[in-house]
């Protein structure tokens, strides 16, 4: 297994699952980090104690931004590439092998942790939002992937580098699909299990207000004009 490929947790207020979530991932990758967004909860040290770099945000700034500092980080110190997930326990670090699997089988520069097939066993609002939402923004881009807001992913250096992380909450994990599709970069899911289905209890994922945002900013990556 490469060191050079480091696990990345965003966490806000995870005090009371992120130390578990990191000695578990520290089984599959040897490097784990935790960005600290702001909580107020002791998030940063539990982290720590679980054996996580951490790195701190004094103010909360969202998701987007917290994965962007991770990335600006470990790419600067030459990793080839990031699995992200998430500090609640829905994602479980025992699947971070498939993301690496799909990887060094299809060569993409993002890899998805799809939870598509898993869809039926959500709430109806979950259900639907992660359905339609995953349908109009790959609408006409040429693809059969199914789950475009997973959090469980795989990111390259070179696949930042192409298109950017700019926006600063959930938003930037749809939008950066589109770029990469845009750009002709290669896209791969893999189907994955999950620790909790439905997730809604840990998740800081508001419909409304995020729905909105993530729909902005897929007009604008779909829309800007993108350098190859």
């Amino acid at each position: 297994m490469s060191a050079r490929i480091a696990a990345v947790i965003p966490a806000f207020q995870a005090a009371a699952t992120v130390e578990e979530v990191v000695r578990r991932t520290a089984r599959a990758l040897p490097q784990v980090v935790v960005v600290d967004d702001g909580s107020t909860d002791g998030t940063g040290s539990v982290a720590a104690r679980g054996g996580a770099r951490v790195l701190r945000v004094p103010v909360n700034r969202g998701k987007g931004s917290a994965l962007r500092l991770a990335f600006e980080t470990l790419f600067a110190e030459g990793h080839e590439a990031v699995v992200t997930l998430d500090a609640d326990g829905q994602h479980l670090p025992e699947e971070i092998e498939k993301l690496l699997a799909a990887r060094r089988d299809t060569g993409a520069d993002l890899v998805l942790g799809s939870r598509a097939h898993l869809f039926a066993r959500m709430c109806g609002l979950r259900r639907r939002s992660n359905r339609w939402s995953s349908r109009a923004i790959l609408v006409g881009l040429h693809t059969d992937i199914a789950d475009v807001q997973t959090g469980f992913r795989l990111y390259t250096r070179e696949l930042i580098a192409a298109t950017g992380f700019p926006e600063p909450r959930f938003e930037a994990e749809s939008a950066v699909v589109c770029r990469a599709l845009r750009l002709g970069l290669p896209v791969a899911a893999v189907g994955i299990a999950l620790g909790v289905v439905d997730g809604r209890a840990t998740s800081h994922y508001r419909p409304l207000v995020d729905s909105l945002r993530i729909a902005r900013a897929v007009v604008r990556a779909r829309l800007e004009p993108l350098s190859p």
